[in-house]
């Protein structure tokens, strides 16, 4: 379970139960998606709670969840990478 502490101390992860998350302080849970299945027994996993797309659709609930978990990792749960013009530094010497 990947934990990202936030600079004001705030704990962001995928609600797992690898971790007692109680023990870091006041939890807030919050529905991040729903995998379901369709009338025709396909699956779709839909991240319309975070302001995500509907992924699927999966021939296996599993294969769902997997989509649904690396979407959230890598649009939710990574910390913004900074614009590449904001991560270059200048040495004020040189100006």
């Amino acid at each position: 379970m990947r934990l990202v502490v936030e600079p004001n101390g705030q704990v962001r992860c995928l609600y797992g139960e690898a971790v007692d998350l109680a023990s870091l302080g006041v939890l807030s849970i919050r529905r991040a998606s729903h995998v379901e299945p369709d009338n025709n027994g396909a699956w779709w996993a839909d991240l319309s709670p975070l302001n995500g797309p509907r992924l699927g659709p999966f021939p296996q609930r599993s294969l769902a969840l997997a989509a649904e978990e690396t979407w959230l990792e890598r649009n939710w749960l990574e910390p913004p990478q900074p614009h590449p013009s904001q991560s270059r530094q200048t040495d004020p010497l040189k100006s």
